[in-house]
């Protein structure tokens, strides 16, 4: 298959910091779409990929999931994209599509296994796939999102990970007006989870250990703001959610936020901790309270995340950077110094 050299910041190593590195892509095929990329949001999992934290990252890497870019080029048989246009790439670049959950627009379950934006099998070029963190990319068109003008692009990106990774629990559990819904955690996925949860009309209540982000939570939106190591504020909260999303991705106690649901309340974690979490039988058969996970969302509710975003006017907060300052921003990363993601200008690349 013909293929073309471009630009891209990665690494080689584990232990090495990301620098400049030559990738190849291929031609645009039929139905691909290829994209001039303009911006890219840095995901916590490009930092645990790129040092191989959680073990199988493929070398070089590429990270990167969060695009934002512009249609340089359409195959021949492209019917939803026109060069020139806005387009987007979040975490999959395709999946089997013969699984009951791809065809139930649930891509992100799909058992085959989807392949995924960087670090997957590239079944076109052989090898793995290569991340946002580059010149260009190209996709499948039906993994390609359509982007709207009236937001800023930077605050977009983080919306194909971030965005969806936190829509997409508070959509399928139904959280609307009426409802009391707990955010866990302001960070990259929570201030996202308090943006998209009022808009969808709910009272919004969020749990901090630290009293310097109530301003904070406040301006995101937040109805009321818990400090969730005082037991006096969370006992007032007691059984009167009826959903909790869980942003947080360290150790913590569910139990002390599963008492917080009523009956048939759902605590869903989209945070991914590292060790396991202990829960006491108790604080789900009193209740009849559910816990759950979600991952990402399927291309169709990724589109609908989008969409909605447009307009209600969400986007992430940011922090855009150039590439020569990435390994700086994975080092401020572990550390949480940042309100509350960092987006790359690729532009800097070139």
């Amino acid at each position: 298959m013909e293929t073309k050299n471009i630009k891209a910041f990665g690494t080689e190593a584990a232990e090495a910091p990301l620098q400049t590195l030559d990738i190849k892509r291929r031609a645009v095929q039929a139905h691909d779409v290829e994209i001039e990329i303009l911006y890219c949001g840095i995901c916590h999992s490009d930092l645990h990929s790129a040092r191989n934290e959680w073990h199988g990252t493929m070398y070089p890497i590429v990270p990167g999931h969060e695009i934002v870019g512009r249609v340089v080029k359409v195959g021949d048989h492209v019917k939803n994209f026109k060069v020139g246009e806005l387009a987007g790439v979040g975490c999959m670049v395709d999946s089997c599509r013969e699984c009951e959950h791809c065809k139930n627009d649930l891509e992100q379950y799909c058992e085959e296994g989807n392949i995924l934006t960087f670090n997957s099998p590239d079944k076109h070029l052989g090898g793995h796939t290569f991340g946002g963190y580059s010149e260009s990319i190209v996709v499948d068109e039906n993994y390609v999102l359509h982007i709207s003008d009236k937001l800023d692009l930077a605050g977009v990106a983080p919306l194909l990970c971030a965005g969806i990774t936190t829509y997409s629990p508070l959509k399928h559990w139904k959280v609307g007006p009426g409802q009391k819904v707990g955010i866990v955690g302001i960070g990259g996925l929570g201030h996202m989870g308090i943006k998209l949860a009022k808009a969808m009309g709910a009272h919004v209540v969020v749990f901090t250990t630290s009293l310097s982000k109530f301003d904070a939570a406040k301006d995101l939106g937040a109805d009321e703001v818990v400090l969730s190591t005082d037991p006096e504020q969370m006992a007032k909260h007691a059984k009167s959610l009826n959903f909790i999303l869980d942003c947080v991705s360290a150790e913590h106690n569910i139990d002390s936020y599963l008492n917080l649901l009523k009956v048939d309340g759902t605590l869903t974690l989209v945070g991914a901790p590292m060790e396991p979490l202990p829960v006491t039988s108790f604080s789900l058969l009193l209740g009849r309270r559910s816990f759950a996970g979600s991952a990402i969302g399927g291309i169709a509710e990724t589109q609908e995340m989008l969409d909605f975003c447009a307009e209600h006017n969400i986007t992430a907060d940011i922090e855009l950077i150039g590439v020569n300052e990435v390994n700086d921003a994975y080092e401020r990363l572990l550390k949480g110094d940042i309100k509350y993601r960092f987006v790359i200008d690729m532009a800097s690349l070139k």
